[in-house]
């Protein structure tokens, strides 16, 4: 099997809501497990929390977590964004929206210098993402410049 590379996400107790919101705007098959389900927490109030969690969505994206347990620190997000990108504008623009609507937006999702749609935000869980939709800009400029010199 050929390595790959996973987003893994933790949070203070929120775990739980976070997948299950990235579940209503990616799709795709939510598996969780808690910390009392592998007695791995003698903390009541641990019991219910995620140990581990994974979201595997309709494209094969995959997007883990878990709730960070007393026993450890818990640092909030800082120094990354999950970036999604592609040329579907329906499809990206309907995941701004739901991720963005959630949270607040750091750049406005519109035209970028390089001729596609970009944007940047924070969700209510406070991960940070970057969503790039594929345009023609300089790209179309240029195949459109290709094109005239044929003719």
């Amino acid at each position: 099997m050929a390595a790959t590379i996973n987003t893994y996400l933790t949070f203070k107790d929120t775990a739980a809501q976070a997948m299950e919101f990235y579940r209503s705007v990616f799709g795709g098959e939510l598996q969780s497990s808690t910390f009392g389900e592998f007695q791995m927490s003698e903390d009541p109030a641990e019991q219910d929390k995620i140990m581990h969690s994974m979201l595997t969505t309709p494209s094969g994206q995959v997007i883990m977590a878990a709730d960070t347990p007393a026993s450890m620190e818990y640092r909030a997000p800082a120094g990354y964004s999950i970036s999604i990108s592609g040329d579907d504008e329906a499809e990206l623009r309907g995941y701004w929206d739901a991720l963005a609507g959630s949270g607040s937006e750091i750049l406005p999702l519109s035209e970028s210098p390089w001729g596609d749609s970009f944007g940047m935000c924070t969700d209510r869980f406070g991960v940070s993402w970057m969503v790039n939709i594929a345009g023609t800009g300089a790209r179309g400029q240029e195949a459109e410049q290709d094109a005239s010199s044929v003719v």
